[in-house]
């Protein structure tokens, strides 16, 4: 174990930390229960020492983690601006934490201390002690008139809902029905930004990236309240 832990001494060559972690992952392998638990220890030390360095050298730009709900497993990634992805097991999290390497940094870590405040907001939430959310958001994800979409979700009371076409005049473009689905579509921190309030006009549900019964259960969830 101590030749691998030189490979941790100088991060500052780091530029991907999500390989640093997959490599951290390979340093042992377990023959029996035993050495199973002792090598976990181990790997969850290094992970931590990891943590540590990347943050005193500036090198972790996403932090991310999972958090099981109500609405099956989600995943959770800030930046130091703020939640910058909400993502359902359906998006595939392997896929959301390559997109977020390509289009944010390729500097991710699994760092779940970072999404302590959006943990706590989202089980108060599910729990019914919530109506609104206060962690702050990186939305650069979102850009042109998508953005303008998720500024207008905000606006859409817990309880209530509103039709894709009154989102589109909220947003200023009364045409732009179809814009707004992709918007909601591609919502990159829902629950937060509440898209599953947004249902047809005709009053069904619509499609949702967690997938319908998932948006059945958030409406009910604030129905009940």
């Amino acid at each position: 174990m101590t030749a691998n832990r030189t490979n941790l001494t100088n991060l500052t060559d780091v530029t991907n930390l999500t390989d640093v972690t997959a490599r951290i992952g390979h340093f042992t392998n377990p023959g029996n229960d035993a050495d199973a638990d002792a090598d976990a220890g181990t790997m969850a030390r290094l992970r931590e020492r990891l943590l540590e360095e990347a943050t005193r050298e500036s090198l972790l730009d996403v932090a991310y983690r999972t958090l099981d709900s109500p609405v099956g497993p989600l995943l959770l990634a800030a930046t130091p601006e703020g939640l910058v992805r909400v993502a359902f097991a359906a998006e595939g999290h392997d896929a959301v934490l390559v997109e977020l390497a390509e289009r944010v940094s390729p500097r991710v870590l699994h760092a779940p201390r970072r999404l302590d405040r959006a943990v706590r907001e989202l089980d108060e939430y599910f729990a019914g002690r919530r109506r609104g959310f206060e962690v702050p958001l990186d939305l650069r994800l979102a850009r042109g008139f998508r953005r303008v979409v998720l500024d207008r979700l905000q606006d859409i009371a817990y309880g209530a809902t509103a039709s894709y076409t009154d989102v589109a005049a909220a947003a200023g473009s009364p045409k732009a029905v179809r814009a707004v689905g992709t918007a909601c579509a591609t919502n990159p921190v829902p629950l937060v930004v509440p898209c599953h309030r947004v249902v047809r006009s005709d009053g069904s549900l619509g499609n949702y990236g967690g997938g319908v019964d998932a948006k059945r259960a958030l409406l009910s969830l604030e129905d009940s309240r």
